[in-house]
Parts: structure tokens; C-alpha cells; sequence
């Protein structure tokens, strides 16, 4: 017998787990070892009643096999009721002794088992310890009761006097409280053990699945930022050259009766535009289709390449002007990408949207731990009924490089797109 406490990890982990139910094939191998012990049983009757183990007044093979089948057969539900088979089972075999039953084995594999299967299986575990200390009390309540009886009857014949101060009946009973000490505290301990186990498992396979729901909104969320990346690149090219080609093409056909040498010059730049949008579409494949670790990956357009863009905007007829300010230094290419494309964007819009008369204005100025960019255009100002896709990309680059983007009217008139880059860490 024993009383050992439950262990606290056991109680904790009840809080939050359970075990899993009980499966068809764990059902099926209850009714197994139920039967296996009914056989077991009887046999062990038959035998030790032949043997004359507890003498020759042993109990009737009838009544000893309604003993072995109250005994065993409850194992065939002993996980969908435990309680019910440990209380039954132990009841059992305490009616069974005293009424002289000659199995010594079998019972004592059921109560080692129905001990144990509280402990593994009763996710209540206060009930669990209560019903477990409640059987142990009563195991304990009855050796006293036969140890006292065996200390103050008659030995039975034939058996040795007492040898010094203890008779050989009295050093019996001892050892059966040794061995009933070290049975129940295994049975108790072990049960533990296997809930612990149980609820390990369970939580472990728990925590697998979040990992993978997690894996797959990881992975989710991966594409759908590319997707966004892409349609982001695609938009800034296409949109500023397209929409250069327009203008250039709409006053090649206006021009093209009364001055052939001008329409031929908006021809030459539709075409020059042509090859911008084609090369800068196969260098976006190429970057797309390069690792992010590739060091031979394709170099990104730079702040150099505003020079070019604001003579494409003049060229596509509208009078734009590029200003530096402040000492050039080093810049990020990721930043040097991100403030080409909203410089690009901005113009497109202004060029779109300002109507014929539209002028543009480029200032890039360094700072000592920044660098901003600043777009303005005169003309009018369109209110759309909601922010466009280049407005939302210039947005999100600016986002991605730590920075606020101001995009609005002005107070005097046309339109302001201003970002400020930070080039302290952690961004660099």
C-alpha cells in the first residue's frame, strides 16, 4: 500500500488536456484481456484447489468460478469505466479471500491493473486520487484485520513453531504488507505515469498541427506577397511608358497633316519608349526569376536612372526638372529602387491627371541620415472615389523602406508626393 501524492506536472497538464477518447481497436483489446484473465483465472482455481494451497477446506469450484468471472470479466469495459472496475475488482477479491478462494495469481494481476488503469485513464484527476486512496485504505483496513486474525488464532496444524520472538504466520502476514506496499505504489505511480505520457503525446500532436496550419498561412501569405510584388512592378513599368506611349502617339495623329517632321519626332519616342517597357520587363523577369542570395542577380535601377525618367516626362510632353540637394551618398539599392519607381508613378499620375498645361518638379535631397524624395506638379487635381493602385504601391514601397509617404493637393495649387528615407540602422 502506499500514499503517494500525485505529482503537480500531472495536475497541471489535466488543466489543459485531456486524454483522447477511447478508439474502437482500445475497446477491442479491453474485451481481449478481460477473457484472457477469465481464463487465467479458472485455471489458477482448478489448480491451486488441487494443490490444497489454503488447505483442503478451499473454496467450491461453482462458487470459484463466479468468483474468476466477477474478477476478470469487468476488464472488458475497464477504460470506459474504470472507476466502476477498480471498486468492483477489489471489492471482489477482498469476498473472495475471506471466502477461502484458491487464486492467488490472477487477482493479483486485477488489482495491480484496475490500480493502474484509474491512473491512466480518469481525466478527473482529484476523482482519480480519491477512488485510489479509498481502495488502498480499504486494502489496508483488511490486512490489519487478517493480520490481527492471524496473530491471535491457533497456528493451523502442522505448521513450525515460532522461531525466537516471531511465529512463522506472524513473519508471513509481514511480507505480504511488503509485498502489498511496493504493488500498490507501483500501480499508483505507473498510472501517473501513463496519463503524463498521454497528455504528452496529445499535446505534442497538438502542437505539430498549429506548427503546420502555421506553415501553411507562412507559406500563404508568402505568395500572396509576391503576387502583390509583382503586380507592384508590373503596374510602375507599364503604366509610366504606356502612358507616355498614349500621349506621344495622340499628338503624333494630331500633328501628322500640318507638321509630318513633328509627328515623326512623337513616333520616334513612341518607339523609344517601346524599348524602355520591353527592357525593363525582361530586367523585372530576370530579378523575379534570381534568389534572393544569388550574387550574380541582376542589378536593380537606381537613383541614377532619374536623369533618364525626367527626360522621357519631357520628352512625352511634359516640361519636368531634376534637382539635387545636399551631398549625394550611399544608399540602399532596395531604397534606390523604391524612390525610382514613386518618382516614376508620380509623374505618370501627373501626366495622366493635370491636365495639358501640367509641369513637373524632381528634388532628391541627402541629408545627413536620410534622403527625400519630392514630386510636385501644377494643373488641376482630379478627387477619385478611391485611391488608386499606383497611389497604394507608392504607399507600400514607402512602408517597406521605414518611411511616411504625404500624397495631396497643395495649397498652391497641384500636387505633392513626398517620401523620407531614414539611412540609419536598422534599415541599412
Amino acid at each position: 500500500m502506499t500514499t503517494t501524492l500525485e505529482r503537480p506536472a500531472a495536475a497541471a497538464a489535466a488543466a489543459t488536456f485531456t486524454r483522447d477518447p477511447l478508439t474502437a481497436a482500445e475497446a477491442r483489446s479491453d474485451v481481449w484481456v478481460g477473457l484472457a484473465l477469465f481464463v487465467g483465472s479458472v485455471i489458477s482455481l482448478i489448480l491451486g484447489y488441487f494443490a490444497q494451497m489454503f488447505g483442503s477446506a478451499g473454496l467450491d469450484l461453482r462458487w470459484g468460478l463466479l468468483y474468476a468471472a466477477a474478477l476478470s470479466l469487468p476488464f472488458v469495459v475497464r477504460r470506459r469505466h474504470p472507476i466502476l472496475v477498480a471498486i468492483v475488482v477489489n471489492l471482489v477479491y477482498i469476498v473472495g479471500m475471506e471466502a477461502g478462494a484458491t487464486e492467488a495469481y490472477v487477482g493479483q494481476i486485477a488489482l495491480f491493473l484496475s490500480m493502474y488503469t484509474v491512473g491512466a485513464w480518469v481525466d478527473d484527476r482529484r476523482r482519480a486520487q480519491l477512488v485510489r486512496f479509498g481502495i488502498i485504505a480499504a486494502m489496508f483496513i483488511w490486512l490489519l484485520v487478517a493480520t490481527f486474525r492471524s496473530a491471535t488464532e491457533p497456528p493451523p496444524e502442522g505448521m513450525p513453531d515460532a522461531v525466537g520472538a516471531m511465529s512463522p504466520l506472524v513473519a508471513y502476514m509481514m511480507i505480504q504488507w511488503l509485498v502489498n506496499l511496493v504493488f500498490f505504489a507501483g500501480a499508483y505511480v505507473m498510472g501517473d505515469r501513463a496519463y503524463e505520457a498521454a497528455l504528452g503525446r496529445r499535446a505534442l500532436r497538438e502542437r505539430t498541427q498549429e506548427l503546420e496550419e502555421q506553415q501553411e498561412i507562412a507559406a500563404a501569405q508568402a505568395v500572396a506577397l509576391d503576387r502583390v510584388r509583382i503586380a507592384r512592378e508590373l503596374h510602375d513599368v507599364v503604366a509610366h511608358h504606356v502612358s507616355a506611349m498614349g500621349v506621344q502617339a495622340g499628338a503624333a495623329r494630331t500633328v501628322l497633316d500640318a507638321n509630318p517632321e513633328a509627328a515623326k519626332g512623337a513616333l520616334a519616342a513612341v518607339e523609344e519608349s517601346s524599348r524602355q517597357v520591353i527592357g525593363e520587363l525582361r530586367h523585372l523577369l530576370d530579378t523575379l526569376r534570381s534568389s534572393d542570395d544569388d550574387d550574380d542577380a541582376p542589378s536593380t535601377i537606381g537613383l541614377e536612372a532619374l536623369d533618364p525618367l525626367v527626360r522621357s516626362s519631357q520628352a512625352a510632353g511634359t516640361p519636368t526638372s531634376l534637382r539635387i540637394v545636399g551631398e549625394p551618398r550611399p544608399v540602399p539599392a532596395f531604397a534606390q529602387v523604391n524612390l525610382y519607381r514613386i518618382a516614376q508613378e508620380a509623374l505618370t499620375n501627373a501626366r495622366r491627371h493635370a491636365g495639358p498645361d501640367v509641369t513637373a518638379d524632381v528634388r532628391l535631397r541627402y541629408g545627413s541620415d536620410f534622403v527625400e524624395l519630392e514630386v510636385t506638379n501644377t494643373g488641376r487635381i482630379v478627387l477619385a472615389s478611391r485611391t488608386g493602385l499606383g497611389t497604394l504601391g507608392m504607399r507600400e514601397r514607402a512602408t517597406a523602406m521605414g518611411a511616411h509617404l504625404e500624397a495631396g493637393p497643395r495649397d498652391s495649387g497641384g500636387y505633392l508626393v513626398r517620401v523620407k528615407v531614414p539611412l540609419t540602422p536598422p534599415f541599412i
